[in-house]
C-alpha cells in the first residue's frame, strides 16, 4: 500500500467571502503550475479542499514542491479508499504504522462524515478504526488529548480519505492575486528575502536593478539574475529590470558633499524606481529596508529619501532583526549566493560616514547641481529588460496560466 492522494488545505482564502472561488481558482492554477513535471499527477478541488492524485508519482517530491506553493496552509498525504469497512480499516492501520514504524507511541481517531447516508456513524467509525489499530500492533495505545499521531478519516460522497501526517505549507495568499510590484533586488541578503514575503502576499513580482559598469561587474549583474532565478521558485517567471546607474552615481559623487551621497543617492533610485514603475504598471515598490540598520534605514533617513515619491514602498523586513531574515535567507535558497563577494552600486563610492539625519531642505539644496530630470529619463529609457525562468519550468505552459 502507497499514499496515493495528497490532501491540501488553505486557511486564509475562506475569509475571502464572495472573492473565495477566485483565489482558489488561482491557487489550483498554481499549484498545477508548481506539479507540472510530474507525469499522471491530477489536481482536483473541492469545498475546502484541493486533493493531489498522485498517480504513482514520488509523494515526498511532490510534498517537496508543494512547500512552495504560497496559499496552502497544510497538506497531508492520504489514502483513498472505497467506503467499505474492511478498506477503511487496513488503510488506518498502514497509515498509522507509516505515521509510527516503531510501533511504540500514543494515537487517536477523528472521523469527520460529510457523507451522512454512510451507515456507520462517527462515534462508532471512531471506536471500530481505534479497535482494529490496537488489535494489529505492538506497543501503540490511545492518547485522545495528545497523542503522538492523529489517525484523520474523512468519509466523503466518493470515497474516504485517510491521513496521519500534516506537512506545513508556507501560508500566504497564490501568486498573482494582488497585483503588481517592482521589487529593488540588490546583490545583498535583505532585499531578495523581501521579495520572497511579497510573494508569499500574492503579488506579481517584477525587480528592477541598479547596475553601474565598470564599477559593478558582469559577475555582480550575474549574481542578481541568479537570486531573481531563486525567487520565481516560489513565483514564477519575472522579469528583471537592469537600470544603468554609471551616469547618474558619477554625477553625484562629482557634485554632491561625501555626508549627502548616500542618501541623495537613494534619492536618485527611488525617482527612477517610480518611474519604471509606472512605465511597467506597477502599484508599488518593494525593498529590503530594516529600520536603523544601516545610515539610509534610520527613520530621519527614510523620511528625506522618500520624499521624491508618491507610489507606495513596502518594506516586508521592516522590524525583522538581521538573524533572523539570515535565517530565511537560507531556507529559501538565496543566503549563499548573496554572500558572494561581488559588489552592488551601494557599495562603490561610499563615504565614511553618512548622515542618519539627513536634513530634507539641505538635500534638495544640493540636488539643484544635479539636472535631475535628465538623469532620470536617460536611466528609464536605457532599461535593459530581462525575463528571468526557473530552471524546471515549461514556459509556454506558464504562458498560457496566466
Amino acid at each position: 500500500m502507497n499514499y496515493n492522494h495528497i490532501l491540501i488545505r488553505y486557511n486564509e482564502l475562506a475569509l475571502k467571502g464572495k472573492n473565495r472561488k477566485d483565489f482558489e481558482r488561482k491557487l489550483l492554477e498554481n499549484i498545477k503550475f508548481a506539479l507540472q513535471n510530474f507525469s499522471g499527477v491530477k489536481v482536483n478541488r473541492s469545498f475546502g479542499r484541493m486533493f493531489v492524485e498522485l498517480n504513482g508519482a514520488d509523494e515526498s517530491a511532490v510534498s517537496e514542491r508543494l512547500q512552495d506553493v504560497f496559499g496552502i496552509h497544510s497538506f497531508s498525504p492520504a489514502l483513498k479508499v472505497e467506503l467499505n469497512q474492511e478498506k477503511i480499516d487496513a488503510a488506518a492501520l498502514w497509515a498509522m504504522k507509516d505515521a509510527l514504524p516503531n510501533e511504540d507511541g500514543t494515537f487517536k481517531v477523528t472521523v469527520k462524515r460529510p457523507n451522512k447516508n454512510y451507515p456507520i456513524g462517527s462515534q462508532q467509525l471512531n471506536y471500530d478504526i481505534g479497535s482494529h489499530i490496537l488489535r494489529n500492533t505492538k506497543d501503540i495505545t490511545v492518547n485522545v488529548h495528545h497523542p503522538d499521531v492523529e489517525v484523520k478519516v474523512e468519509i466523503r460522497e466518493e470515497a474516504a480519505y485517510i491521513t496521519c501526517k500534516n506537512v506545513k505549507g508556507p501560508g500566504g495568499l497564490p501568486i498573482r492575486t494582488a497585483g503588481k510590484v517592482l521589487l529593488m533586488l540588490s546583490g545583498g541578503i535583505d532585499s531578495p528575502v523581501a521579495g520572497y514575503l511579497a510573494l508569499k502576499r500574492g503579488v506579481l513580482l517584477e525587480a528592477i536593478h541598479f547596475h553601474s559598469p565598470p564599477f559593478t561587474n558582469e559577475r555582480a549583474r550575474q549574481k542578481v539574475e541568479d537570486l531573481a532565478r531563486v525567487l520565481t521558485r516560489y513565483g514564477g517567471s519575472m522579469k528583471l529590470h537592469v537600470v544603468p546607474f554609471t551616469d547618474a552615481q558619477k554625477e553625484i559623487h562629482k557634485q554632491i558633499p561625501d555626508s549627502y551621497e548616500m542618501t541623495i543617492m537613494r534619492r536618485m533610485m527611488l525617482r527612477i524606481a517610480e518611474a519604471a514603475a509606472k512605465k511597467y504598471e506597477a502599484l508599488a515598490i518593494v525593498n529590503g529596508e530594516s529600520l536603523g540598520q544601516v545610515a539610509s534605514q534610520t527613520l530621519d533617513s527614510m523620511h528625506t529619501i522618500n520624499e521624491v515619491t508618491s507610489i507606495p514602498i513596502l518594506r516586508p523586513l521592516i522590524t525583522t532583526d538581521k538573524l533572523d531574515v539570515i535565517e530565511v535567507a537560507k531556507k529559501i535558497g538565496t543566503y549563499d549566493l548573496s554572500i558572494l563577494p561581488f559588489e552592488d552600486c551601494c557599495t562603490i563610492f561610499l563615504p565614511p560616514n553618512s548622515k542618519t539625519k539627513p536634513n530634507l531642505e539641505k538635500a534638495k539644496l544640493y540636488e539643484k547641481e544635479l539636472d535631475i530630470d535628465h538623469l532620470v529619463k536617460d536611466a528609464v529609457d536605457r532599461i535593459e529588460s530581462i525575463k528571468i525562468t526557473p530552471k524546471t519550468i515549461i514556459e509556454e505552459e506558464f504562458n498560457n496560466l496566466f
